[in-house]
């Protein structure tokens, strides 16, 4: 990294009173992007995704399977909503000294430990029985995956204000890629044994295991990115140590060639700050919108599934595994080519898609699952403001971009802890008790969409510090 040299006619402080000299240099005409680093970075973004929608076609069956609800068909929502809940509670809790511990040993080694982890819990996924089984793999999951944050925080790193909006533009497709592939291998994955019995009848693993083909997929390509990520994927930052000296098996050591005389001042300004110093205005704001679009995406998309799995009779749509893992997966392609950049817009949008699940579930009683229904499915398109941007320019400084995208994430994965069981056991209990009409989960959604309103006109225009 270099630095502009001072001299006597440098301002001691800059016209905005953001720009500080630990930031990168202003940059005269548009940077281009890196793509040979950007795309193992955007592909890796696509993995994420997939890890957690992969499970949401057949969530709702696989809880009917293991027996926990002892037949109570009201209550799938319940253990669903749990089930997807845990994976983001324990995010919550590591998430934030994943991010921090990416800060100070770089980010390359974080992505592998959590690559390994995904791999290790989507086979343990997989290879699950029981419903405890089935929670502690996902616990680990979660546990294990700081990769959310240190990818953001890459982005960060090899960009700089000239290419970071259209590097942040990208993101959002990658992650709608994810979205819609990991239900669709889900979907068509499961139960292979009875779905092509040509292929897989005769492996008695997936015969006793029937959701290991589409978790030992996922499991593989994690694998897979682990090779590509170590042998091709660069360190873009400086590490300030090592695992090994953090453990105390190398005695930390001080390097007169990294570290010049006259910069010592400017490198202790670049230490990662600590978290009480990142809990400015700007990241306070930008954290909150970010938690806001989180919890009624979250929400959204943990109901749906759920939704589509419940009788008609009930106020669903009765579908099986593969059905909702095809339209999961076609809503998500679609999503991604017809991605929202306003952030008012993007949340008012959930209004009318809130309105249609009562209208699908009036319209399925009536007609059965006609055309009508499935056009009416089709028009369920979440749109999400690309909120990333704003997280990582609401660093205080540069070295602690990492641990501001761990403090958003753990606050999201709180919130995304929430969401689901709340929303979701809102939606048990509406179609057990018939409150309002059984549509007491959609208004709960919506006064969620009121609060995000609220709390995104707090958003400034522009970037902090352009």
């Amino acid at each position: 990294m270099t630095f502009e040299t001072a001299d006597e006619e440098t301002p001691l402080l800059h016209a905005n009173d953001c720009v500080e000299p630990q930031q990168k240099p202003a940059v005269i005409g548009k940077t281009p992007l890196p793509w040979g680093q950007f795309s193992i970075i955007l592909s890796l973004q696509v993995l994420e995704p997939m890890t957690s929608q992969v499970i949401s076609p057949f969530a709702p069956q696989l809880i009917r399977d293991i027996g926990v609800t002892n037949g109570e068909e009201a209550r799938v929502g319940i253990y669903v909503g749990l089930l997807q809940s845990l994976f983001f509670a324990t995010e919550a809790l590591t998430t934030f000294h994943w991010s921090r511990l990416s800060d100070l040993v770089g980010r390359k080694p974080i992505l592998l430990i959590g690559l390994t982890g995904i791999s290790i819990s989507m086979y343990s996924f997989g290879l699950s029985r029981t419903f405890w089984s089935v929670i502690l793999s996902r616990c680990l999951c979660g546990a294990l995956n700081g990769n959310v944050v240190v990818m953001k925080s890459m982005v960060a790193d090899i960009t700089d204000s000239t290419n970071m909006p259209q590097a942040y533009g990208y993101i959002p497709f990658a992650w709608q890629a994810g979205i819609a592939l990991g239900p669709l291998v889900g979907g068509l994955l499961a139960h292979p044994t009875v779905r092509y019995p040509e292929l897989f009848g005769r492996f008695e693993l997936l015969k006793a295991y029937p959701y290991f083909l589409p978790c030992g997929v996922i499991g593989t390509l994690a694998l897979v990115w682990w090779c590509v990520t170590f042998l091709f994927l660069s360190e873009s930052t400086q590490p300030s140590t090592s695992f090994a000296r953090l453990l105390g098996l190398h005695e930390s050591e001080r390097s007169a060639s990294r570290t010049m005389p006259s910069d010592s001042d400017l490198r202790s300004k670049m230490k990662p700050l600590p978290f009480r110093d990142l809990l400015v205005t700007r990241v306070v704001i930008a954290t909150c919108a970010y938690a806001a679009v989180a919890l009624i995406e979250i929400s959204f998309r943990a109901v749906q599934p759920v939704f589509y799995a419940t009788p008609i009779e009930m106020g669903g749509l009765g579908l099986d595994t593969p059905a909702i893992g095809i339209i999961l997966a076609v809503l998500g392609i679609l999503n991604g080519v017809l991605q929202a950049n306003l952030y008012l817009f993007s949340v008012l949008s959930y209004f009318p898609m809130l309105a249609l699940f009562p209208a699908i579930s009036f319209t399925a009683k009536a007609q059965g699952l006609s055309y009508f229904v499935y056009l009416l499915v089709g028009l369920q398109l979440p749109r999400l403001r690309v909120v990333f941007m704003y997280i990582s320019a609401s660093a205080p400084n540069r070295a602690s971009i990492g641990a501001t995208n761990g403090l958003a994430q753990t606050v999201v994965s709180v919130i995304r802890a929430i969401g689901p069981a709340l929303v979701n056991s809102a939606y048990s209990l509406s179609i057990e008790k018939q409150l309002l009409g059984g549509n007491m989960a959609y208004w709960l959604m919506a006064g969620m969409v009121c609060i995000a309103i609220g709390v995104g006109s707090a958003l400034p225009r522009r970037l902090w510090c352009e």
